[in-house]
């Protein structure tokens, strides 16, 4: 019987996933985890995204916006990103990435990147919701449901993991009510990350994309866990407004706004605890209702 992995070995994993591996020319190969989801995770590729295109770029000059587009589903498979410089402007700088499996894009992005500067000042205030402390994790929830887990579920849903959920409605995984008023997840690295803040926004790239596309569910008490909706990320859209840490706790409150032709709308934004946001983000999504 095989030990189960430390909180700082789950995270080691996690930022190794981040680490591109240089194959020419503004050139990276990135590797894929299962994370039990027909298709690649998109925030994977999100977050080695993020990491292909601040490869090219000087640190002192932070990336502060993305916009991407999910094409294909990707493989479990290693993946390769080209980065274009599009522009290197005296205050910010442009690139494009496109993700290939073989002959396949399955993905594409846009990223823009600023010299550190002062200005005006104000932001969207954190609404009040509960603490992450004693509120259980997602994965403590799957674990909970035991043989009323789906059987997709029941390998890879279980599995530890080095980011920690915590959502702070009480909603049933199997049977949620419909409701309105949006989501918060409470998220963080299990252990400490290196001082890198190239790998903080990565890894928040990454967490963005989890239960983000859900909030469109929320409101006809539909979950992904049935098996009744067929659901794909479509775009991805994020804006860095302020530095933080993604080993501490941070609050991602979402909300869907519309939903139509099969598809939702939903829309983020990432707190520090003590209110500061440091993130917003927008994503529409495929949402098929199977009769």
């Amino acid at each position: 019987m095989t030990d189960a992995p430390t909180a700082a070995c789950l995270v080691d994993d996690l930022v190794t996933l981040m680490r591109l591996e240089p194959v020419g020319e503004d050139r990276f190969r990135g590797q894929s985890e299962d994370i039990g989801t027909p298709a690649v995770f998109g925030g994977q590729v999100l977050g080695q995204a993020v990491m292909a295109a601040s490869r090219t770029v000087e640190p002192d000059r932070p990336m502060h916006s993305m916009h991407a587009y999910f094409l294909l589903p990707g493989e479990h498979a290693p993946i390769d990103y080209s980065v274009d410089r599009v522009r290197d402007g005296r205050s910010f700088t442009t690139r494009h990435v496109l993700a290939r499996q073989e002959d396949r894009i399955i993905f594409e992005m846009t990223a823009s990147f600023q010299t550190v500067e002062d200005g005006i000042e104000h932001q969207l205030a954190m609404p009040e919701k509960d603490g992450p402390e004693g509120l259980p994790s997602e994965l403590e929830q799957r674990v909970a449901l035991g043989d009323k887990l789906p059987v997709r579920w029941q390998v890879k849903g279980i599995e530890p993991h080095g980011i920690e959920y915590r959502r702070v409605e009480k909603d049933d995984l199997l049977a949620p009510v419909a409701r309105e008023g949006g989501s918060a997840i409470w998220m963080r690295a299990v252990s400490p990350l290196p001082d890198e803040p190239v790998i903080h926004r990565a890894l928040l790239a990454y967490a963005s994309d989890h239960g983000l596309l859900r909030a469109a569910m929320v409101p006809h008490g539909l979950t992904f866990m049935t098996g009744k909706v067929r659901a794909a990320s479509l775009d991805h859209a994020m804006w860095f407004h302020r530095e933080f840490r993604f080993d501490d706790w941070l609050l991602y409150v979402i909300d869907s706004p519309s939903a139509s032709g099969a598809r939702g709308l939903c829309r983020g934004s990432v707190f520090t605890r003590d209110g500061t946001l440091v993130a917003s983000t927008a994503q529409e999504g495929m949402l098929r209702v199977l009769r």
